[in-house]
């Protein structure tokens, strides 16, 4: 806690000398007194113009942060190398997580989810929390002291201060009931954090597109929908499994869960991705086939640029009901609980991976699971691509029920919805089905 502390207090030193140094360079006219026939600066007068003065450098650099931090949330294309502007991205983002890292440490009860506040290390959190507010930090101070983007590095440094004000990486937690509504606030940041590391990473080094920028067109939108499905975990689970115990509660049959749970590790998790992955299929294909139903899937369709946050363009009713017609085969058949967390993992990261900037030679391998180069060409807007392509898993259903895009090119070069018909932005997609269909 000295660490940042003290850090803390290089940070106000360093924006008190770049204010004084701007306040030095401006030119203040100041009137005289005459006192027995000398000339005395009237100090009244003085004071109120370099208090002017400063109020008016003040409120430009406050506008100046306003203004920037707008225009870069509402920009898209690539970013400059050598500008300064990655590293204030980075240290911006970082504050903005950092704050609200904080923020979940002060009210554990509401903005944690409970599955995994008891599975991960709070001391590893408080460390990551640290190198964040750390990096944003260090980041933010080099780019005002060498003049790039200050407004921007004002912004995340103001982030960093109040975060360290407000306790920090040091925050005390004590006990707290753990059956409160909350929102999923640290499975937001967690999610985010790693996505992005794990998937920007791999888009750059086995990129398909290869000027693909990562702000692509469209990236707020699917921001929002990201953001939105992790806050609301906890509703979305508890509805899921009212709805899963409603549904299917009356199949169980204790006898013949415990013969499945006793099959073996390895080929209990493959049958129970292949169970899963039929219930996609179906579940899928009826999204494409009804109508009414294409109405709510057509917002996933509606990315026109593929990367590993295009996935989470979703409408709620539809992530809803797949999850329960997905999960409650799985609860019927009783699948060990540690073969449905593996499972857990895997569609999550297949999800994301599936829909990423990616292209790797996959051989025979692109026959038997689900790849970018599979999945992307159920994105396409192509004829040949329509309606195609609806395993999550294992590509080999598809061409076993004749659903497979048979094309020589590997990656489409078109998507979205035919016609293009789609609206902009996470509300206006949500009502989207619901509007009169022309």
């Amino acid at each position: 806690m000295a660490g940042l502390v003290s850090g803390g207090n290089i940070y106000l030193q360093c924006c008190d000398l770049a204010m004084v140094s701007a306040l030095l360079r401006c030119y203040t006219p100041i009137s005289f007194n005459f006192h027995n026939g000398i000339a005395m600066p009237d100090q009244d007068q003085a004071s109120k113009a370099a208090l002017r003065v400063k109020s008016s450098k003040i409120g430009n650099l406050t506008t100046a942060m306003v203004e920037d931090t707008a225009s870069i949330l509402h920009q898209s294309g690539e970013l400059q190398p050598g500008t300064g502007l990655i590293t204030s991205v980075i240290a911006l983002s970082l504050g903005f997580l950092s704050l609200l890292g904080v923020l979940a440490f002060h009210f554990p009860q509401y903005l944690t989810t409970p599955e995994l506040r008891h599975v991960y290390s709070v001391s590893l959190m408080r460390q990551i929390l640290f190198g964040a507010l750390l990096v944003s930090g260090v980041l933010s101070l080099v780019n005002i002291l060498f003049g790039r983007h200050r407004s921007l590095n004002f912004t995340a440094l103001l982030m960093v201060l109040v975060a360290v004000a407000w306790g920090g990486s040091k925050v005390a937690v004590g006990e707290f009931p753990d059956h409160t509504p909350y929102i999923g606030l640290d499975w937001f940041i967690i999610d985010l954090l790693g996505s992005t590391l794990i998937f920007v990473l791999i888009e750059k080094m086995f990129p398909l597109y290869r000027k693909q920028a990562i702000f692509r067109f469209e990236w707020q939108t699917d921001l929002v929908h990201f953001a939105v499905n992790h806050f609301i975990i906890g509703l979305a689970l508890l509805v899921v499994n009212v709805m899963i115990h409603r549904v299917f509660g009356w199949m169980v049959h204790a006898d013949f869960q415990n013969t499945v749970a006793s099959i073996s590790f390895i080929p209990q998790l493959l049958l129970c991705m292949l169970v899963a992955d039929l219930m996609e299929y179906g579940a899928h294909r009826a999204y494409h086939e009804v109508p009414f139903l294409w109405r709510f899937h057509a917002v996933h369709h509606s990315v026109k640029t593929m990367d590993w946050l295009a996935g989470s363009r979703q409408h709620i009713l539809e992530l809803i009901c797949t999850r329960v017609l997905v999960l409650g085969p799985l609860f019927v058949l009783g699948f060990d609980k540690s073969v449905v967390n593996a499972y857990i993992i895997i569609v999550g990261f297949q999800a994301v991976f599936n829909h990423s900037n990616v292209h790797l030679p996959w051989g025979p391998l692109r026959y038997i699971f689900v790849t970018p180069d599979f999945h992307h060409w159920h994105h396409s807007s192509e004829d040949e691509a329509i309606d195609k392509n609806y395993a999550a898993h294992f590509a080999f259903i598809d061409y076993f029920l004749g659903t497979a895009v048979k094309v020589n090119r590997a990656f489409p070069e078109k998507y979205g919805v035919v016609g293009d018909y789609m609206p902009d932005g996470f509300i206006k997609q949500q009502a989207f089905p619901f509007r009169k269909q022309d």
